[in-house]
């Protein structure tokens, strides 16, 4: 197994507090008028709304995180590190093409869209199949975590049309992929191979 670099600690824990501290720090100065319970993140960015300046930058510093943690992720397989900083790369791309104030964005929407599916399915494909590796890097724990993820992001599909708690279930499924590269990275620092294993030709 390649080691990981332990600078990956720093991006993949700053990924989280960008976005939760993002989302905080935007909706306090949004004020009564807006509605952590039905209304999006991406609301928060909108053009005009008054936190959006600190919307757009959690955005932009997440998709950064990202890209820098695919990058010295070298323990996951390579499928799954490109999976990673794709999503990164549509962060970027979700700061950049921001909803109106009032009605939808097709750009902004299919962004959004793709990054869920990237950051759902990254961990699924960045588990290797067989030999000693981290336990996050594993088949069972990745799939059931990709699992969870997609269930996720169809419950905050589903709320969206129903006009339900679509805000909830898009800080949960943001907040566990958020999370999730530094669960992974934590797993592989600490991450120490039996001596059977290192041994075996």
């Amino acid at each position: 197994m390649r080691a990981v670099p332990r600078w990956t600690l720093i991006s993949s824990g700053i990924a989280p507090v960008l976005l939760i501290g993002g989302w905080a720090v935007a909706g306090a100065l949004e004020g009564d008028g807006y509605d952590p319970a039905r209304e999006t993140i991406s609301a928060l960015a909108a053009s005009g709304a008054a936190g959006s300046w600190v919307m757009t930058g959690a955005f932009l510093g997440l998709g950064v995180c990202h890209l820098v943690t695919a990058w010295g992720l070298r323990a996951a397989r390579p499928a799954g590190r490109l999976a990673l900083a794709a999503g990164g790369v549509v962060a970027l791309v979700v700061a950049l093409f921001p909803v109106p104030l009032s009605g939808g964005s097709i750009r902004h929407g299919s962004a959004a869209v793709a990054g869920f599916a990237l950051l759902a399915l990254w961990p699924m494909l960045a588990a290797a199949p067989g030999g000693p590796v981290p336990w996050a890097l594993r088949p069972v724990p990745a799939v059931a975590v990709t699992t969870v993820m997609t269930l996720g992001a169809a419950w905050f599909l589903v709320a969206t049309e129903l006009h339900g708690a679509a805000g909830v279930a898009e800080r949960f499924v943001t907040c566990l992929q958020a999370l999730w590269p530094l669960v992974v990275v934590g797993s592989c620092l600490s991450y120490r191979p039996r001596a059977d294993a290192v041994s075996r030709p």
